[in-house]
Order: C-alpha cells, then structure tokens, then sequence
C-alpha cells in the first residue's frame, strides 16, 4: 500500500504561487513527487482529464471560477461508483461554507492556514482509502470475469450434454448423427444471408442441432418405421416438437431459448399449414431458416422411410414449396448459399469441423 501512495498523483488548484509552492515543497518532502498544478481555474478541467489524478487539493476563492464550480465539473466526470477524493483547503472559516463544500464533492476540509502534519495525515488518509477502493474495484472485476467465465463454461457443458442428447436421438434414424451437425452450419449460412447480427448467427449455429432432441420419445416401432405412418402414428410423430421443447425449457441460456424455439416451430408452414398452424411471421425466424435447412437436408439423406433424393431433386422440391411451406426469403438466402451447404456436407463426410476450421464463413 505505501509504495502505491507513494506514487499517487496528486493536482493542487490555487490561485496564490506561494500556497502552490508549499504544498508542492511539503508533499516532495513527504516522497510524494507525481504532482501538477495550476493557478488558473478554467484550466482545471482539463488538466484533470489529461493528468486523471488519485487526489485533488483545492481551494476554493478564486477568479473565474470557483472551487464549487470545479467539484461540479470534476464530479460530471467521475464515473458512478469511483472514489475520488477532493480535499478543500481554504481560508473561509464558515460552517456553510464548509457544509456546502462537503455536500459538493469534498471528501475533506481544512482551514488555512494549516498544520502541516495535519495536512499530511490527512492526505494519506483520504489515499489509502482511495487505494483500497480501486483494490476492491479491481477484486470484484476479477470475481465477475471469473463468474462471467464459469458461467459461460457451464453453459457450454449445457449445450454439449444436450447436443449429445440429439445425437443419441438422431443416431435412431441416422447412423452417422452427421445431420445435426450440418444443421448447425447450414442455419448460420442461411441466417448470414440474411444479414443477421453475428451473434445471432452464433447462437443459431448452436440452437439448430438441437431441433429434433424430441426424438428422443418417439417409439422405435413409430420413429424407424420404413412405411408410411397411419394417421394415429403421425399424431404421436408430432409430440417430439413439444418433446424437445420441454426438454429445452426454463434455460436463462440465450442459446437454449432459441433452441426450446426452435424445437417447437421447425415443422410450421409459411401458408399456416403446419403442426400448431403458425402463419408467416407468427413463425420465429429460427423456425423458419431451420425448416428449410432440415427439408433439405431430410431428402439429400437416406431415412428408413426412404432413399436419399439427388441434389437436383431437392432442389427442385425446395423451390416447389416455396411460398406455401417456406418463408420465400429464406428459400432465397438458401439458394444463393447452396454450394456451401454442399460444401458443408462434404467436410461433415470427411470428418472435419466446418466451424472451427474455418472453410466456411
């Protein structure tokens, strides 16, 4: 602590020369040396903003401006919460004086002329208290990027614990579990394309794999079935919306919101056709970039309900729906991205990471 007090800055304001030189003279002698000063009051402000001193010794009568100005202007520049200690030294004996001063800004109050040990203690005292506040400042900076992190690695493990949980789920009628991880990327192309924020991009990249968690309480005999579902099977098809969005809800996590989101509107329809009958904008954004990424994704792969459709053919179907099952904004966006999302397929085949490796962006 001495060593820092030591090396405080410290701006003296006074109009009178020989008030400036003896405080200029006791406080060198003290070992404080990082010091400024100035006679002229309009210049305060500025030397404060250049110098940013730990301790201000002022007086108070003065041309132009006053030292209650100067505490006015000062205190307009103190950020809430920083401790900025301004020790009035004057010759003005009078109790309102003093009061209007302490209510000003002043953390302390002398008269002139003062005792020079006095003026010392004084001075040490209101530094070591403004050292222990920045000590503090910093601690609790520290503890909430502390916090900050732990909260983003739980989240992560959140996230992972989940995706693997789609994984598992999609693993039933995809036995290499790739499509949740083309989800991911072929989403944030898409919502890129549309010039959505890149933090939002993010967060879909993350929320998109985790579209068809529900899957993960449909029955075999329903989910693996290589036939068409009767009509009471597809009723129970239909829950996995609700159940991945059960499983996603109640999360503070931004990214786990989009996804419980984007669980529960994948399978809405742009004609308002679809499993809760959501028309154009009622659907979430999320809901509708994933609906076309998965459709495409769902016919370019082989399901145990059916072959693996060519590229021109999905295509063709993709544009076939648009306007009646898809957002056309989005069935544009996704057109004009197509040879990544191809690209992406290929780099998901070979096992690389597309995120993180940075082929697509």
């Amino acid at each position: 602590m001495d060593g820092n007090i030591n090396q405080a800055k410290i701006l003296i304001v006074d109009d009178e020369e020989p008030n400036i030189q003896l405080l200029d003279v006791l406080l060198r002698h003290a070992g404080y040396n990082n010091l400024k000063s100035t006679k002229d009051s309009r210049q305060v402000l500025p030397l404060f903003m250049e110098f940013k001193p730990d301790l201000v010794l002022l007086d108070l009568q003065m041309p132009h401006l006053d030292g209650h100005a100067i505490m006015k202007q000062i205190g307009s520049r103190v950020p809430p919460g920083n401790y900025l200690p301004i020790l009035v030294l004057t010759a003005d004996i009078e109790l309102e004086t003093k009061q209007k001063a302490l209510s000003g800004g002043a953390k302390d109050f002398l008269n002139k002329p003062f005792d020079r040990t006095e003026v010392l203690l004084r001075i040490r005292n209101l530094l070591e208290t403004r050292f222990l506040h920045l000590q503090i400042q910093n601690h609790n900076q520290i503890l909430e990027s502390a916090v900050i992190a732990r909260t983003q690695e739980l989240e992560k493990t959140q996230i992972e614990i989940l995706e693997r949980l789609a994984y598992a789920a999609e693993f039933r009628d995809d036995d290499t579990g790739d499509h949740t991880r083309r989800m991911g990327e072929s989403s944030a192309l898409i919502a890129r394309k549309l010039g959505m924020p890149e933090s939002w991009v993010e967060l879909l990249r993350r929320a998109a794999p985790l579209h068809d968690v529900g899957k993960i309480g449909i029955p075999d005999s329903i989910l693996l079935k290589p036939g068409k579902l009767t009509a009471e099977e597809f009723e129970v098809m239909k829950t996995h919306v609700h159940i991945g969005a059960s499983i996603l809800s109640g999360s503070r996590s931004p990214a786990l919101q989009m996804a419980e989101a984007v669980a529960l509107t994948h399978h809405e329809r742009w004609d308002g056709t679809g499993y809760a009958q959501l028309a154009q904008e009622a659907i979430p954004l999320e809901g509708r970039i994933v609906s076309v990424a998965d459709v495409f994704d769902a016919l370019t792969h082989a399901r145990p309900y059916k072959e693996a459709w060519s590229i021109e053919d999905s295509v063709a179907e993709i544009k076939k729906l648009n306007g009646n099952h898809f957002d056309p904004k989005i069935v544009e966006a996704f057109l004009a991205v197509l040879p990544e999302v191809l690209l992406i397929e290929q780099q998901v085949h070979d096992g690389q990471d597309p995120h993180s490796r940075g082929k697509v962006a």
